[in-house]
């Protein structure tokens, strides 16, 4: 392959990345540098001795997440050839916190993606209007998808759905919607995802391009 065609490809690709508005954001960037910040030196020196310490195990929990993320974003990327924006580790406005992943149909239906990765031990079912992982009522944890949603709806002016990618525990049923939040396996993510843009209405192929204009990558804002 020639130096002309090689840089030819790559301004085919710098077009079809930049100029439909998407910017690089790394999916479990903030969570990751998050668990770097709490492993200290004098944390890493007690896990050595075999002490655990409330920011070592703070730590593992964002560098879990951080790997759910990742893996929650490698599976989002089968969707960008297919015409759909994918976006990683956002800022959510006039917070501090962030959006683990955005997606936005080319029709323009926007889905609010959020990583779970739980104990594989337990399953995650609903009871009496309650989430439940095995006997743990974890109906609060997603107190923080359901602010980020209506946040991400309110920018963009249009509905936004949630979606939970668990990574480990096993899902009842195979899926759920719990409390219009889809809670699924992450084998079944992109196919749920793609059946959520064919049920509903679609908010003009404009919209990934918006999304990625008023949404900055995390840290960069």
């Amino acid at each position: 392959m020639s130096i002309g065609t090689i840089l030819l490809a790559a301004a085919v690709l710098g077009w079809l990345v930049w100029g439909r508005g998407l910017r690089p954001g790394r999916a479990g960037r903030s969570a990751a540098a998050r668990a770097r910040q709490l492993r200290t030196p004098l944390v890493r020196l007690a896990e050595l001795a075999g002490v655990s310490t409330v920011r070592g195990r703070q730590a593992a929990q964002y560098a879990a997440g951080a790997e759910g993320e990742r893996r929650t974003g490698r599976l989002l990327a089968i969707l960008r050839p297919l015409g759909w924006t994918v976006l990683n580790d956002l800022a959510l406005p006039g917070t501090r916190a962030n959006v683990d992943h955005l997606v936005i149909s080319p029709r323009g239906v926007a889905v609010v993606v959020d990583s779970k990765r739980w104990d594989a031990r337990y399953r995650v079912r609903a009871v009496g209007g309650r989430l439940l992982h095995g006997d743990l009522d974890v109906t609060d944890r997603l107190r923080g998808l359901r602010h980020e949603t209506a946040t991400v709806a309110r920018v963009l002016e249009v509905p936004v759905f949630s979606l939970v990618v668990m990574h480990g525990a096993p899902v009842d049923g195979g899926a759920l919607i719990f409390d219009d939040i889809y809670i699924v396996p992450a084998d079944s993510a992109v196919p749920v995802l793609r059946g959520i843009a064919r049920r509903h209405r679609g908010h003009g192929r404009d919209l990934g391009r918006r999304a990625a204009r008023a949404l900055k990558p995390y840290g960069r804002n």
